[in-house]
């Protein structure tokens, strides 16, 4: 088990630098105008000729190296889908938060756009039966706009359509009295407050500038606005002070951008949680299957057997709040 583990460990990871590639040189090098004609000229579906193109930009060559083959058949295909914007149009946080183009301090509020055939992340990683790890990319046929965030003109916080299935499964578990850790756009709580089960949504988040923002020009589109409650304090103090006081039913913690800044803060999270609550993490998947990657590549450094918690998501879990944080950060 150890081996085969580590074998596909190294596959895994070999995808995962194949997915980054794509997302940060590739996704916006062929127009849904160009992929349709190369469909065309080399009478392909359509997704065959996407893959074909975004093949061919990062230099791998299937017809000739049979490692490309495999990692294309067996990582990019299953990876690769077209997605309906209309199915991310209709999300009722589109449809009922009209979000403003203003500037505030270092924050700017406004919208940015992906072009028709730009390639994006969308939805957390799904492991098939022989244990190969897919991160799901999508690409739209028409234009799509986003609200956004851009601090000092960097984009900050976004609604994509991979923030929206990422929380799609702790939206549909939130329940009773619940904590939000990390206010963002005011997406998560927005949905879970339209749920009859939530109760009230309590929005820990430090950042006063964001939280103004928020109440100025999103808060008062709320419909069931009366269940929000803001709490401007740092996560960590609060968990480590007033929550105890609570009796929370639920906790949502978002507050980092990827597994690279997450996972430390992860860690540090499930140590800190208290009883009571039912705990949910934003793009947690990820984070297990980044920690399980950093600890295999220190057993296989120093030669070491691989434990079985590292085997599962379950043990994973499990092994997550025995481990230092300050070890994980890169």
């Amino acid at each position: 088990m150890s081996e085969h583990l580590l074998r596909l460990s190294r596959q895994n990871q070999q995808a995962q630098i194949l997915y980054a590639h794509l997302l940060t040189h590739c996704d916006r090098l062929f127009s849904m105008e160009e992929i349709r004609g190369f469909a065309q000229d080399c009478n392909l579906p359509l997704k065959d000729a996407c893959i074909a193109l975004l093949s061919a930009a990062c230099g791998l060559e299937p017809d000739t190296t049979p490692a490309h083959r495999q990692l294309i058949d067996r990582y990019l295909s299953p990876a690769l889908s077209f997605s309906k914007s209309d199915r991310y149009r209709s999300n009722p946080y589109y449809r009922h938060i009209h979000f403003p183009e203003i500037k505030k301090g270092r924050w700017q509020m406004t919208h940015l756009s992906w072009q028709p055939g730009q390639l994006f992340p969308c939805g957390d990683p799904f492991i098939l039966a022989d244990g190969r790890e897919i991160q799901p990319l999508s690409c739209f046929e028409d234009d799509f706009s986003y609200p956004a965030v851009l601090e000092d003109g960097r984009e900050w916080m976004t609604i994509t359509p991979n923030e929206i299935e990422t929380m799609a499964a702790p939206i549909r578990e939130a329940q009773g009295k619940t904590a939000v850790f990390g206010l963002g756009l005011g997406y998560f709580p927005f949905m879970i407050s339209e749920k009859e089960a939530v109760s009230s949504v309590t929005i820990i988040e430090r950042d006063h500038q964001i939280i103004d923002l928020f109440r100025a020009h999103l808060l008062p589109q709320f419909p069931r606005k009366e269940k929000i409650r803001i709490i401007a304090a740092d996560a960590f103090d609060y968990m480590a002070g007033p929550m105890a006081e609570e009796a929370y039913d639920f906790a949502f913690i978002d507050l980092w951008h990827d597994v690279s800044d997450g996972l430390p803060l992860y860690l540090k999270c499930r140590r800190a949680e208290l009883p009571g609550p039912r705990y949910q993490y934003w793009i947690e998947k990820s984070l297990l299957l980044f920690l399980r990657q950093m600890l295999l590549d220190d057993i296989q450094a120093e030669c070491r057997p691989v434990p079985d918690a590292l085997i599962t998501l379950e043990g994973l879990h499990a092994l997550a709040p025995t481990l230092a944080p300050e070890k994980f950060i890169l």
